[in-house]
């Protein structure tokens, strides 16, 4: 129901001469949701598996025991999956992976190598 101006009463329509604006519907309303991303990390030769292990425990919370599956999938695999991340999430744990540091266990001053990948679902 409308509010006639000129009778001051409720009608059916709009007024003559006002424009009716339609709800924009489908993709346009709904925000877009940030695409999910992975969370690459790759072998080196150059890191033990303690050090995997503790680095993915300490930046992924991830209990000993699924660390430690990431490091027999990284170092018979050459990469592992470690995350499924909006895009912004899964670049810092990228850089954090990167930014942790080298093994102290083989005196390495060379951090791990991660990427992101888009999830192609």
């Amino acid at each position: 129901m409308f509010l006639n101006e000129n009778a001051g009463a409720a009608s059916d329509g709009p007024a003559e001469g006002v424009a009716v604006l339609e709800p924009v519907t489908g993709s346009e309303t709904r925000p877009r949701r940030d695409r999910p991303w992975y969370v690459i990390l790759h072998d080196d030769q150059l890191h033990t598996y303690r050090y995997v292990i503790e680095m993915l425990i300490d930046l992924f919370k991830m209990s000993p025991e699924q660390a430690f599956l990431h490091a027999v999938e990284v170092d018979t695999r050459g990469v592992t999956i470690l995350a499924r991340l909006p895009k912004t999430e899964a670049a810092c744990k990228r850089d954090q992976i990167h930014a942790y540091g080298g093994d102290p266990w083989l005196r390495s001053s060379v951090s791990m190598r991660a990427s992101i990948e888009p999830c192609d679902d």
